[in-house]
């Protein structure tokens, strides 16, 4: 909805997916549709794959790393979350919906947890289809899951005072980009930072309230493949985000652990050639004689003269 509003798809696009959707029998998938650009997820009607799209705020470009949620993709789920600066956990508050996603095993329980143990400390609570409690836009349903998720995350080491919650409709639109009508209950969220207090209706209010992480320009190169395609009339394109240093044309790279050493060619951020990749972005780079067989998801690419990256002899973990 957010993308579609704030201009990141065309309305052709949008009516295309709605006939398609229609056809389907997947109607009120609307706007999940629309990042669900796989065959495969289309057919069952979930988000699979990370598909990055962005929109513009007032103060920010944001990319959205539409991480899964369905178990099964769990390892896909992984590599965005370990990807954003910002994680937006959407809560369902229909009856019943809510206390799956939170049961024990649930995804709302699994994603919260794998946000702040990939280092995502930034979260917003999205309370979605609103539309659907019993009645319609109710206070004390949004009031009790705001209580049990806050219990939740503070337990998993979130500090909920930091944390917007927001009562939402993704499908509607209340609360998305402009505040609603339907909930004149709601008085705005607020939150409290050692950086300063934050307030405001709306979920990209929200999101323009997100602190800007530190961008380590200055640091040694690290660039953790996400993923490697190959494709037709480029040649093998490793895409991931790059955590430290810069990535440009002409820098002769080295992957790790597989010590394979190669020059990049070109560098592209949503489809527009880069001079230079800062930390935070997402990009795919062209490199020069090296087949995609020989590369993997997880392999750190860095720069072969400046420190660059080596298998570690030994680490600590959190289990």
């Amino acid at each position: 909805h957010l993308i579609y509003k704030c201009g990141g798809i065309d309305k052709r696009t949008i009516e295309k997916f709605e006939k398609e959707a229609q056809e389907m029998g997947k109607g009120s998938f609307k706007y999940a549709w629309v990042l669900d650009k796989l065959k495969a997820e289309r057919e069952r009607g979930i988000t699979i794959d990370i598909a990055l799209w962005k929109f513009e705020t007032s103060k920010y470009y944001v990319t959205i790393i539409d991480a899964p949620g369905h178990r099964d993709f769990i390892k896909n789920m992984i590599t965005g979350t370990s990807q954003a600066d910002c994680a937006v956990l959407i809560v369902a508050a229909g009856t019943g919906e809510f206390e799956a996603g939170i049961s024990k095993n649930g995804q709302t329980r699994e994603h919260a947890l794998l946000a702040f143990t990939l280092g995502v400390k930034q979260l917003i609570v999205g309370v979605n289809k609103m539309d659907s409690t019993e009645p319609p836009y109710s206070e004390s349903r949004f009031e009790e899951i705001k209580k049990e998720v806050s219990s939740y995350i503070k337990k998993i080491g979130y500090n909920p005072a930091a944390v917007a919650f927001v009562p939402i409709s993704g499908w509607h639109g209340d609360n998305m980009l402009e505040p609603s009508t339907k909930m004149p209950w709601f008085k705005g969220w607020n939150v409290e930072r050692k950086e300063g207090k934050a307030e405001g209706k709306c979920l990209i209010e929200a999101l323009d309230a997100i602190l800007p992480p530190a961008r380590p320009t200055d640091k040694a190169l690290r660039l953790p493949l996400q993923d490697v395609y190959k494709i037709g009339g480029i040649g093998t394109v490793p895409v991931g985000r790059v955590e430290t240093g810069v990535l440009k044309p002409g820098t002769i790279v080295v992957f790790a652990p597989a010590n394979i050493t190669t020059e990049v060619k070109s560098v592209e951020m949503h489809h527009e050639a880069l001079q230079e990749a800062v930390p935070g972005d997402n990009v795919g780079f062209n490199v020069k004689n090296v087949s995609v067989k020989e590369l993997r998801r997880g392999y750190v690419a860095g720069d072969s003269k400046n420190n660059p990256p080596r298998g570690a002899a030994d680490f600590t973990a959190q289990v």
